[in-house]
Formats: structure tokens, C-alpha cells, sequence
């Protein structure tokens, strides 16, 4: 299903042509991902929208280097993933792209400062951990265990954590979904903010509507396809969003 949008704005950091994904199961072929097109653009935010099972977090998956297509290309800035070995995705991971899941993944026996710092220590050119987590409002909290941080904390954490590499794409797979609205508003400011601070390419999945007024341009996905892409004429802060 072709769905590109228009893209002449600005350079194009990732071109999607014909990406599927078949899980193969005794019971049946599983379509996750049926001939999707797509051109994302550098620097832009995306948010992907639809219910369970359309398709979002595979498009993610694949395009952070997690996950193969079964058939299609997706290349970044010319790097073709389809192709890629897996020292070059390793690679790729380790260079180009942040995540954000939507558990916070923290080492509990870890420190803030030294959970960010596991990433910087094998980036290319990182932030220090103490900049990452200022960035993010924690810069009184580094000292602390994940178990002295209430959850919101926690997820600024982990966006320290993916932005201390100073990632070209940035990947957020429900990032709020078991936050109160109150943390979750203080998670997508800091995802927004360091977005704008680095420029990465931001592609955030969520369930939660409001989130798409954040957004550059809006993706509904549905059965594994793209359904419409939408475009704002003006984006919504986290905290001028409807929850």
C-alpha cells in the first residue's frame, strides 16, 4: 500500500518501499506488515497510531534494526537494512538509534547516572550521562536507584539513556502507556525537547490519540498497512494535548 505524504520539505532520512513481515506458525501465516511505502523525513516527529496487531511496533522494530522484513527495502541515509549483516545492524543500533520502550528496562542495582552511562560507554560520541539526565529534569536525581524514582522518573531515565548517543533516529514504542497523565506529559516534553536539541528523527507508537497533535505528520496504520497519513498544519505542546 503506497502512503508516502509529501516529503519535498526537507532531506529524506528513510525510504520504505514494498516492507512486509510474515510470521510463519503452524497455525498460519501472520501478515504484520503487508507492501508498506513510506518516506520519513530528517528531523521530523512521527506518530503512529492504530489498534493492536496494525502493525505499529513491527514498522519500529524493522527500522531500528530489531527485527528483519520478510520481503521489501527500508534504507537509512542510503544504508539498506534488508541486506545489512548483523555486525552492520549491531552497528547501526549502536550509532544511529535510540529507543524508548514502554517499561523503563532499568538496572535496578544501577544508579541513574550509571544506567545512562551504559550506553555511553559504548556510543561513538556521547553526551556525558550527567548532561543526558540534566536534559531531562533529573539533574538532582542521578544518584539515584530506580526504586527511589517514581515511574514518570523512571521513563526520563531511559530517554537520557537513548538520547546520551546523540541518536539520528529516535524510537519510541509506547512510551507513556503505563504512566499517569502527568508523568506521561513530562516524558513526551523531554522526548520533545532533547528532539529538537540533537535533531533526530522521532517516530513515537502510541494507542493514545491525543499524542498525534505533537506530531509533524500522523500515521494510521490498520491490519499491517497505512492507512492515511496526516499532516498538522501546527503542532500541540505535551502540555496543550487532550488526555
Amino acid at each position: 500500500m503506497s502512503a508516502q505524504g509529501s516529503c519535498s520539505r526537507s532531506e529524506v532520512a528513510f525510504e520504505v518501499r514494498g516492507l512486509s513481515k510474515v510470521y510463519r506458525s503452524g497455525a498460519g501465516d501472520v501478515h504484520a506488515l503487508r507492501s508498506v511505502d513510506l518516506d520519513i523525513l530528517a528531523g521530523e516527529t512521527l506518530v503512529l497510531l492504530g489498534p493492536s496487531g496494525s502493525g505499529k511496533s513491527t514498522l519500529l522494530n524493522i527500522l531500528g534494526g530489531l527485527d528483519r522484513a520478510s520481503s521489501g527495502s527500508a534504507r537509512f541515509h542510503g544504508f539498506e537494512l534488508a541486506s545489512a549483516s548483523e555486525v552492520e545492524l549491531t552497528r547501526y543500533r549502536r550509532r544511529s538509534v535510540g529507543f524508548i520502550f514502554q517499561f523503563f528496562n532499568l538496572v535496578p542495582s544501577l544508579t541513574a547516572r550509571e544506567n545512562v552511562a551504559l550506553i555511553t560507554e559504548i556510543a561513538a560520541d556521547p553526551m556525558k550521562p550527567e548532561e543526558a539526565l540534566a536534559r531531562v529534569g533529573l539533574g538532582d536525581r542521578m544518584d539515584h536507584f530506580p526504586s527511589q524514582l517514581s515511574g514518570g522518573q523512571q521513563q526520563r531515565v531511559a530517554v537520557a539513556r537513548a538520547i546520551a548517543k546523540r541518536p539520528e533516529l529516535l524510537l519510541c514504542d509506547e512510551p507513556t502507556g503505563s504512566l499517569d497523565s502527568e508523568s506521561g506529559v513530562q516524558v513526551l516534553e523531554a522526548i520533545a525537547d532533547v528532539t529538537r536539541e540533537v535533531g533526530a528523527t522521532t517516530m513515537i507508537v502510541s494507542h493514545n490519540t491525543g499524542i498525534a497533535a505533537m506530531a509533524d505528520r500522523v500515521i494510521r496504520c490498520r491490519d499491517g498497512a497505512i492507512q492515511r497519513i496526516e499532516t498538522n498544519a501546527t503542532r500541540a505542546t505535551p502540555r496543550e494535548m487532550s488526555w
